[in-house]
């Protein structure tokens, strides 16, 4: 996956091979925030007044901008996979939240990768 951050936003990049344009989305939020370009460099420039624009139109509506996470995460997984990770916690000498960050940070770097 390809993505560009900026100002706190992140956003997900994908080439669109019917018009031959790069397109981007703002990831994480549920306001629609997109923009395109012909360029990587002129893509870097649409994204940032974007992102810039968004933040504008916030401010002059009075709302505060959506966050990409809260930092809450809750989940719902099988008891055996459960227990696992809490095994596998406290064999790293940590709480299941510490462990689980961890785990998570890793397999999102990787996709970025």
């Amino acid at each position: 996956m390809n993505t560009m951050s900026y100002k706190g936003q992140t956003a997900r990049i994908e080439f669109d091979d019917r018009s031959s344009i790069l397109v981007g989305r703002l990831a994480g939020i549920a306001d629609i925030v997109s923009f395109h370009a012909d360029t990587v460099v002129d893509l870097r420039a649409a994204f940032e007044e974007a992102v810039d624009d968004y933040l504008e139109t916030c401010a002059k509506l009075g709302q505060a901008p959506q966050k990409p996470a809260s930092g809450r995460l809750m989940l719902r997984v099988p008891p055996d996979i459960h227990g696992a990770a809490l095994t596998a916690a406290q064999a790293a000498g940590t709480s299941l939240n510490q462990w689980a960050a961890k785990v998570l940070g890793a397999a999102a770097m990787a996709e970025r990768a």
